[in-house]
């Protein structure tokens, strides 16, 4: 056998390995989640398989313990309620009526048992009106200048953790 069918042999051996891996770790993120109800709905299928849920946490049914690494609440749906109990850490914006995503397992009870909570609370991040942005009387707020690289230089030179030899090795200096 020649050395160049040992090096296609292996190198086909390892893309295989490595496109496995890949799908492995990828597949476990491709897992789309249910709502509160689908998930009441096919609870008896679902056996000891991992899932998500998506739902609202109904008004007044969070309960988080004081080190904040276990919460018990319930997901809202059409019908009925889906019992939540989560262990491990809980994000900071936890509480009463917002949207989160569970990721766990059912237990015998039909209670989700969760690993990892994720909120979903859009309208936190959306950008402010520009007129939030304005500064003192209703005008823009000053921007400095950006300097040309020989400026730029020229204002570091002016600080202290700017030495000389920087100045001279450095791509900017002319």
């Amino acid at each position: 056998m020649t050395t160049g069918r040992k090096l296609a042999i292996a190198a086909a051996v390892i893309g295989g390995v490595t496109a496995y891996m890949a799908y492995l770790g990828a597949s476990s993120s491709w897992q789309y989640y249910l709502t509160a109800d689908e998930c009441l709905a096919e609870a008896d299928t679902l056996g000891d398989q991992r899932i998500r849920v998506s739902g609202k946490i109904a008004p007044n049914s969070l309960e988080i313990a004081e080190d904040r690494r276990r919460a018990s609440f319930s997901l809202e749906g059409t019908g009925a309620n889906l019992a939540v109990v989560c262990a491990g850490p809980l994000p900071d914006n936890l509480a009463d009526g917002i949207d989160v995503v569970v990721e766990g397992r059912l237990d015998d009870r039909g209670n989700l048992q969760g690993v990892k909570v994720l909120t979903r609370c859009a309208s936190k991040y959306e950008s402010e009106k520009p007129t939030a942005l304005r500064g003192k009387g209703g005008q823009a707020p000053s921007r400095r200048p950006l300097l040309s690289g020989w400026e730029s230089t020229a204002a570091r030179s002016q600080s202290p953790f700017f030495t000389q030899s920087a100045l001279i090795h450095s791509p900017l200096a002319v």
